[in-house]
């Protein structure tokens, strides 16, 4: 088990401030929809720079229930290559810019860049999405102190280039649980709020097929760290694996409704999905056998 600092709350908080929007946690999970500003995105849905498509998806997705947004332009598949800041500003700030003036629902910008993510919250965007947990760029913390905005931190073994690699772990789910509390405590220490930051345990980054199942067993045991918890199982190779498909395909959406539930019950605050209308209704019956959710009267 994970043993958390007395100086993080046990539980969850109850709510989150997202710029001018309120991230409630505990009464239901909170949908993530994924909105990709690349070209060669791993489940087949980037737009590259296309600003309206962007807008038009992100107002089905917001139509379909999400929670809130997450925008990249760069892809982080295994094996995939950086993608330099200045590019992926320009994949992601218009974007964003147009997004926020449509949809009232808060912004996450996916990326490990500085200069990306202020470009990005500048646009209206209202956290930062690190799959490096705050490590790859020395300056993100910084910002995300300064500005107080809240902060995803992910692990990942290595980088995307070298992630997949023979993956090792003695015992994936503490080490998983002791990155995060480092990486936590550093930002903490940094001036980082804590109550801005929501854990990844980073389904598919440096990780087996074993490993990934392994970590959705035993996700509760990270629960012990006091945050909000973020799983991101949606279309990845574990969930085409297990149900013998390479392809976006009916099958693949199903597996991923499968692992969403069970990441529910154990513990999962946010699920990022990239089927936010056929996940939707798969959360909303999960919390309520989960947490007693009901639909509002």
């Amino acid at each position: 088990m994970i043993q958390a600092q007395p100086t993080y709350e046990p539980q969850a908080p109850a709510q989150m401030h997202c710029g001018r929007h309120r991230l409630r946690f505990g009464l239901r999970t909170l949908v993530m929809g994924v909105i990709n500003m690349t070209p060669d995105s791993f489940s087949g849905d980037g737009l590259g720079d296309d600003v309206a498509a962007a807008v038009a998806r992100a107002k089905v997705l917001a139509a379909a229930g999400a929670d809130l947004l997450d925008v990249g332009g760069e892809s982080t598949r295994p094996g995939s290559s950086p993608v330099p800041a200045g590019e992926q500003i320009r994949r992601t700030q218009p974007a964003i810019r147009a997004i926020a003036a449509e949809v009232d629902l808060p912004i996450s910008i996916d990326t490990t860049h500085c200069k990306v993510a202020e470009a990005a919250l500048e646009a209206g965007a209202a956290i930062i999405n690190d799959i490096s947990a705050l490590r790859f760029d020395k300056d993100m913390v910084h910002l995300a102190a300064q500005r107080g905005t809240p902060v995803v931190l992910m692990h990942m073994q290595g980088t995307p280039q070298t992630m997949q690699q023979a993956p090792q772990y003695e015992d994936v789910v503490a080490e998983i649980g002791r990155f995060l509390k480092e990486r936590m405590d550093w930002a903490v220490g940094t001036g980082v709020a804590p109550q801005n930051i929501i854990l990844d345990p980073g389904i598919g980054f440096g990780k087996t097929l074993d490993h990934n199942v392994e970590i959705l067993r035993r996700l509760q045991e990270l629960k012990a760290l006091g945050r909000p918890l973020l799983v991101g199982p949606s279309r990845k190779a574990m969930v085409r694996a297990l149900v013998g498909q390479t392809d976006t395909t009916p099958q693949v959406v199903m597996g991923t409704a499968a692992a969403v539930a069970l990441s529910i019950q154990n513990g999962a605050d946010i699920v990022r999905v990239h089927d936010v209308a056929e996940m939707v209704p798969v959360v909303r019956v999960t919390d309520a056998i989960v947490r007693g959710w009901r639909p509002p009267a």
